[in-house]
């Protein structure tokens, strides 16, 4: 069976480039906490797009694939990897508008959201499985990820990040040498079903067990690709905060150093979207050099840990 490969990714960032002092008063944070997100969680700004739906974000990414023109036809799949489930009606929604856009309309289209904001790796498996069972070794999926900070749900989560706008597409496909994924390792930790703030019990349990289950689960990814840590060029993470990935980094043993943490300070966390921005920009910055090992990591409330390591 051929391997899984990441034929490419795009990413789109939203427009307005915002220091967290100007959006404090709309999400609720004194001038205490935003020194605090700034110092501790290494936060100084978000990126939002007001005036911008979630199809326009989609789209703007899927057009940034310089392999899909031409090759539309090559694509049996479409996957929006969502943090939070869709509401509205079907024939109105993104995804819809976005595959017939892009010359789609022929694919099969779904949303997955059942591991929040590490749904992103899950998509990409699940494209690769879908592919694999398709009898097709041309054929394609696209993956897309990117989601709107709607003001009364989803703009912060207390004491931990900013939500940001921005989307990410990815071409999957079969076979190739490049962006070629060897293992994918997941994990949820169910008794924080119901977690969605930062108070009480659960929380304070969940805040311990997470440094040590996302260690041990780099460690499990890791090891089913047959490598070491230290074949590991970098890890790209989800944009959540810094502070989270020092403690992660402590207990693996990881330097701080491999960490591609450029977008934290300005993106803040965007959903399922997060490793696959943090991809284009390492790829882009020349951080990955062809033959390196990486490893793309992303946690969902819920929760759920994941994480994919590939060869560039």
């Amino acid at each position: 069976m051929a391997e899984t490969t990441l034929v490419e990714t795009a990413a789109h960032l939203a427009d307005e480039s915002l220091p967290l002092e100007k959006i404090a008063a709309e999400i609720g944070l004194t001038d205490r906490e935003v020194r605090r997100y700034r110092r501790f969680f290494g936060l100084e700004g978000v990126r939002w797009s007001p005036g911008r739906e979630v199809a326009d974000l989609l789209l703007a990414a899927g057009r940034g694939l310089a392999a899909l023109p031409g090759n539309e036809h090559r694509v049996r799949f479409v996957i929006h990897a969502r943090t939070l489930e869709a509401t509205g009606p079907y024939s109105g929604g993104p995804l819809r508008r976005v595959t017939a856009a892009l010359g789609l309309e022929h694919a099969t289209a779904f949303a997955v959201s059942q591991h929040a904001c590490a749904s992103g790796l899950l998509a990409v498996d699940l494209a690769g499985r879908l592919l694999a069972d398709c009898g097709d070794p041309a054929a394609l999926a696209l993956v897309l990820t990117g989601e709107k900070t709607y003001p009364h749900v989803t703009r912060y989560i207390p004491a931990t990040t900013v939500m940001g706008e921005a989307s990410a597409a990815c071409l999957v496909g079969q076979g190739g040498d490049r962006d070629r994924l060897l293992s994918y390792a997941t994990v949820t930790l169910g008794e924080f079903h119901q977690m969605t703030g930062r108070d009480g019990d659960a929380a304070a349990a969940f805040e311990k067990a997470y440094p040590e289950t996302l260690a041990g689960l780099i460690r499990t990814a890791v090891g089913r690709a047959g490598l070491d840590l230290d074949d590991i060029r970098v890890i790209l993470p989800h944009n959540v905060n810094r502070i989270s990935w020092v403690r992660t980094c402590r207990s693996t043993g990881l330097p701080l150093e491999r960490l591609w943490l450029d977008n934290v300070p300005v993106t803040g966390h965007c959903f399922c979207a997060d490793p696959f921005i943090n991809l284009a920009g390492a790829v882009q910055d020349g951080t990955l050099r062809p033959g390196d090992h990486y490893l793309m990591v992303s946690v969902g409330l819920g929760a759920t840990f994941s994480a994919m390591v590939l060869r560039h």
